[in-house]
């Protein structure tokens, strides 16, 4: 009777230590939202470049949900522009000035169609925002970007809601043009693809014009490809 009594806890002693290694199994496996959270954190780890001790990285926002927590009411995404973040690192002693207006995305419509896209001001954004039919029309083929001119267009209201998003795009946009020796300046900058998100797939972010600021020599371009992994 006592061997078969130890016979049975020990059973009984097994089966609860599976039953525990099961438990743990379960408790270490994440759930849906936290595996999106970490694929999301995966996609969201941008590209960069580094020469000359400047570190340029970019981090495309493709999703809607990045733009909540910069604009609470009106998001340019939702008109086909896209906000790239972007991060200057000077880790030189002497400051750099980037020419921001030189900045383009080079975008690759088809085979034999490349463009070149500016960045838009923020009173660009707020207007392109605040326009009506200002997306993607799914039925009409792919051809080139319209780039806007100065003054054509009809122009919205620029009431207090159209002040409170250029607002937001300058709040949130690059602060400065010039980044002081070991220091750095990020912030956003705007794109209008009209919706062609998918785009960015093959798109590369070109930074021509970036000079030290003691004696106006140049510092090497900046290329970067948007779809390149910043840990590989």
């Amino acid at each position: 009777m006592q061997t078969h009594y130890y016979s049975l806890m020990r059973i009984l002693v097994a089966c609860l230590l599976v039953t525990a290694g099961l438990f743990s199994v379960c408790g270490q496996e994440k759930s849906p939202v936290q595996q999106g959270a970490d694929s999301g954190a995966s996609l969201h780890r941008g590209a960069s470049d580094s020469h000359e001790g400047v570190t340029i990285a970019v981090d495309p926002w493709t999703e809607a949900s990045r733009y909540k927590a910069k604009f609470a009411k009106k998001s340019p995404f939702t008109k086909g522009i896209v906000a790239i973040h972007v991060s200057f690192r000077n880790d030189n002693d002497e400051g750099l000035k980037v020419s921001l207006k030189s900045i383009r995305l080079l975008v690759q419509l088809d085979e034999d169609n490349r463009q070149q896209l500016s960045p838009l001001s923020a009173e660009d954004v707020a207007d392109a925002v605040m326009l009506k039919n200002n997306g993607r029309d799914p039925t009409a083929k792919r051809v080139p970007i319209p780039i806007p001119l100065p003054g054509s267009g009809a122009k919205p209201e620029r009431d207090s809601n159209w002040t409170a998003l250029r607002d937001a795009c300058q709040s949130a946009g690059v602060p400065t043009s010039v980044i002081g020796g070991h220091s750095t300046v990020e912030g956003l900058l705007y794109f209008d693809l009209r919706g062609e998100f998918d785009l960015l797939q093959n798109a590369h972010l070109y930074f021509p014009n970036i000079v030290s600021m003691s004696d106006n020599n140049p510092v090497s371009y900046f290329d970067i490809a948007l779809g390149q992994d910043s840990s590989s």
